[in-house]
């Protein structure tokens, strides 16, 4: 990605401290329209903390965020959704009576205020259909398998019509062969326009699926390049203990 393309998101050095602890420190990056970010680092780098200060879970001690050229900064999380940042959590948490159409519904009328409820469904059944689900729209969410919460999880960001689509560790829990549909659901929101970031520790996935790769360690990020540039880098074999297996190299 170079010069020329749009920035959907660029973060300029920042910053979060609890107490004495300084969680991330001075991390800037360039997102670009069309892309697939990856996050890396080992336990403790910071990257859920960085996440959170992208979605507005937290605010930042010091530092700028700016979104498709806007500053949402210290902009609340409801903000941010509406002007165009989407999140998908790890940990997915469901209205669990409510049907898997309700709950993508629910997605689509906070993301765009003033949608009326018919437009509202409409739009989340497109979404399951897109996702795989469309054969679960009637089912509680509570029955759903892990592979199936994680693509209504993906599905009710997406109703809230994101530019940029944050995932957190969406892959976690998942077996190989899940693993592999959710990388093509991946591929596809990016395919439909949507510019994707993602936390991710499984080192396959991030190989086979980011465009370009931001490494944090202790708070900072330590190096950004492709998959192979960055799993090259000196202090990035280091934070990962040193091998090119911890690497999945």
């Amino acid at each position: 990605m170079s010069a020329g393309l749009e920035v959907v998101l660029r973060a300029e050095r920042l910053s979060k401290s609890f107490g004495g602890l300084k969680a991330v420190q001075n991390v800037s990056f360039t997102h670009y329209a069309g892309e697939i970010l990856a996050v890396i680092g080992p336990n403790g780098a910071g990257k859920t903390t960085l996440l959170n200060l992208l979605s507005g879970v937290y605010r930042p001690s010091s530092g700028r965020l700016e979104l498709l050229g806007q500053d949402i900064t210290h902009a609340p999380m409801e903000r941010r959704c509406h002007a165009g940042l989407g999140r998908a959590f790890q940990v997915v948490r469901p209205f669990p009576e409510m049907t898997v159409l309700e709950n993508v519904t629910v997605g689509a009328l906070f993301g765009m205020p003033g949608t009326r409820l018919p437009e509202a469904r409409e739009r989340a059944y497109d979404l399951l259909e897109r996702t795989g689900l469309a054969d679960q729209a009637d089912r509680a969410a509570h029955e759903l398998t892990l592979l199936q919460d994680k693509r209504m999880e993906v599905a009710r960001a997406l109703a809230t019509h994101p530019r940029v689509l944050l995932l957190d560790e969406v892959m976690a829990g998942l077996r190989p062969g899940e693993a592999a549909e959710a990388v093509e659901l991946v591929r596809s929101v990016r395919d439909g326009g949507i510019s994707v970031l993602f936390i991710e520790h499984i080192m396959p996935v991030v190989r086979d699926l980011a465009d370009r790769v931001v490494v944090m360690d202790g708070g900072e990020v330590i190096a950004t390049g492709s998959y192979r540039e960055v799993t090259a880098h000196p202090q990035v074999v280091t934070a990962y203990l040193g091998t090119e297996e911890g690497l999945g190299a």
